[in-house]
C-alpha cells in the first residue's frame, strides 16, 4: 500500500470514528431524498429540497453535528451556488452560538456539480469569526486531490481536536447527558422531571437550579456581551452538576466566569426528561410558519410594531400555551420573563429576542423520537422569539382571561409573578431564597 493510500485510509478511519461517536438515534431527516417535513414556504426551499445539509444529532461532547453531502448537489445549471451559500449561512446561524462540528462528505462532487474555485474563495470570505469561534471540528470524508486545494482554502477554519486522539487511544469521553441514578438522589437536580423537583423541594414550582442561575444572571450578567453564546469546559459543568445533585452549595463567584451559570441554565433545560414545552406541543409549533409572515419574523430585520399578521402568530402562541400543564406554564413564564429582560439590554449584550431564540429554541422543545430536522428550526426558533419579544402580551392575556391561573398554588409552592422582584441574595446553594411576590398586573392592553 502506497503512502498516499495509507494516509487516505487513516483519514477515512478517523471520519468513521467521528461518525461512530455521534449518538445513534432515529433521525427525523431521511438519509436520502427530500425532508418530508420541509414546507414549500421555507425561505430556501429551492436549495433545501435537495437535502445537501442535514443535522446528524450530537457527538459525544454534546456538539451539534451538521453534515454537507456533495453527492446530493445537482448539476451546476440547476443550483444557484450563491443561494447555496446563503442557505449554508442561514442554517449555521441556528447553531454557531454553541459548539458545533461539520462533517463534509466529498464523494459525489464532479465536474458537473462542482462550484468554481473563485466561488469557494468568495464563500470563505463570508464566514467571519461568528462562524469560526465555536466550530470545534471539521471532518473531511473521502478526500481527493481536489479536496487538498479546498483544504488549504478553509484551513484557518479548522481547529485541532485533541479529544479525537483520545478516541484513537481507546479513552472514551464521558457521555453528553449523564442519566440520573436509579432511583434518583433525594437532592438530584439534573435529569429528573419538574414534578420530582417540586416534590423534593417543598412544593416549589420553580426548580432551584433555574432560580439560582436566573437570580445570579439578573444581578450580574444582564449586560454581558454574548450572554448564552459562550461555552464552558465540560469538566466545570460536570463539577457544578455534581455539587447540585449532591445538595451542596454552588457559588458562581468562585469560577470567575459569568458565562458558566448561563451554560448551567441551558444544560438544566436540555437534560429534562421531557422538554419544557412538552412533546405534545411539537407539531403545533411547527405549524406556526403557515401563518402570514410579519416584519418580526423576517430574519435580519429589526422588530416592528405588530400588525394584523403578527397578531395571528401571537394568538397562535397563546393557543399553544393553553394546552401546557400548569407547572410547565409557570416555569416557562418565569424563564421567558428573564429572557425578555435580557433582550431589553441588547444594546449592551447584543442578545435580542432573535439571537436568544437561536440559543434556546432547541433547549425548550424537541421531538419525542429522533432530532429536529433543519426545516423544523425555523418554526421552533420563531415560536421562541415570539414568546420573548411579546412576553407580556402573551402571558398577561392568558392570565387575565383565567386560562392559566397562578393562584392558589399548592401548599408550600411559590409561583413567580409576571413582574418578579429581583432578589438581593447570592445564588449559592439549594436553599431557595425567599422572594416577596409583587402583585400580578392583569389589566394590560391586548392585541
Amino acid at each position: 500500500m502506497g503512502q498516499e493510500e495509507h494516509s487516505e485510509l487513516q483519514r477515512d478511519e478517523a471520519a468513521a470514528t467521528v461518525l461512530g461517536a455521534v449518538r445513534r438515534r432515529p433521525s427525523v431527516v431521511p438519509m436520502a431524498g427530500q425532508d418530508p417535513a420541509l414546507s414549500t414556504s421555507h425561505p430556501f426551499y429551492d436549495v433545501a429540497r435537495h437535502g445537501i445539509l442535514q443535522v446528524a444529532g450530537d457527538d459525544r461532547f454534546g456538539r451539534r453535528v451538521v453534515t454537507f453531502s456533495c453527492c446530493r448537489m445537482p448539476p451546476s445549471h440547476e443550483l444557484d451556488h450563491q443561494r447555496l451559500l446563503e442557505y449554508l449561512k442561514y442554517t449555521l446561524d441556528q447553531y454557531v452560538e454553541n459548539d458545533y462540528t461539520i462533517v463534509y462528505f466529498h464523494y459525489g462532487l464532479n465536474s458537473r456539480n462542482k462550484p468554481s474555485l473563485g466561488w469557494l474563495q468568495s464563500a470563505y470570505k463570508e464566514f467571519d469569526r461568528k462562524y469560526k469561534k465555536n466550530l470545534k471540528a471539521l471532518y473531511v470524508v473521502h478526500p481527493t486531490s481536489f479536496i487538498k486545494v479546498l483544504w488549504n482554502i478553509f484551513k484557518p477554519l479548522i481547529r485541532y481536536d485533541e479529544k479525537l486522539q483520545s478516541l484513537h487511544e481507546g479513552r472514551m469521553p464521558p457521555p453528553t447527558k449523564t442519566p440520573p441514578p436509579r432511583p434518583p438522589l433525594p437532592t438530584q437536580q439534573f435529569g429528573v422531571s419538574l414534578q420530582y423537583l417540586k416534590d423534593k423541594n417543598q412544593g416549589e414550582l420553580i426548580p432551584p437550579v433555574l432560580r439560582f442561575t436566573v437570580t445570579y444572571l439578573r444581578q450580574k450578567g444582564l449586560r454581558t456581551e454574548g450572554l448564552f453564546r459562550r461555552s464552558a469546559s465540560v469538566q466545570t459543568v460536570r463539577e457544578i452538576q455534581r455539587l447540585y445533585n449532591q445538595g451542596k452549595p454552588v457559588n458562581f463567584d468562585d469560577y470567575g466566569d459569568i458565562h458558566i451559570p448561563a451554560v448551567i441554565l441551558k444544560t438544566f433545560l436540555r437534560e429534562l426528561p421531557q422538554p419544557l414545552l412538552t412533546f405534545q406541543a411539537y407539531e403545533q409549533i411547527l405549524g406556526i410558519t403557515s401563518l402570514p409572515l410579519a416584519p418580526l419574523e423576517l430574519r435580519r430585520e429589526p422588530p416592528a410594531v405588530p400588525g394584523v399578521e403578527s397578531s395571528l402568530r401571537v394568538t397562535c402562541c397563546r393557543q399553544i400555551l393553553r394546552s401546557l400543564p400548569e407547572h410547565n406554564y409557570v416555569v416557562l413564564r418565569y424563564l421567558m420573563g428573564f429572557l425578555h429582560a435580557v433582550s431589553q439590554e441588547s444594546i449592551f449584550n447584543k442578545m435580542n429576542s432573535s439571537n436568544l431564540a437561536c440559543v434556546f429554541g432547541l433547549n425548550l422543545i424537541w421531538p419525542s423520537q429522533g432530532s429536529s430536522s433543519l426545516s423544523a428550526l425555523v418554526p421552533l426558533n420563531l415560536f421562541t422569539e415570539l414568546l420573548i419579544e411579546y412576553y407580556e402580551k402573551i402571558f398577561s392575556a392568558l392570565e387575565a382571561s383565567g386560562e392559566h391561573s397562578l393562584a392558589p398554588p399548592q401548599q408550600g409552592s411559590r409561583a413567580a409573578p409576571l413582574q418578579e422582584a429581583v432578589p438581593r441574595t447570592r445564588a449559592t446553594g439549594l436553599t431557595t431564597p425567599t422572594i416577596p411576590p409583587s402583585p400580578l398586573t392583569v389589566a394590560r392592553r391586548r392585541l
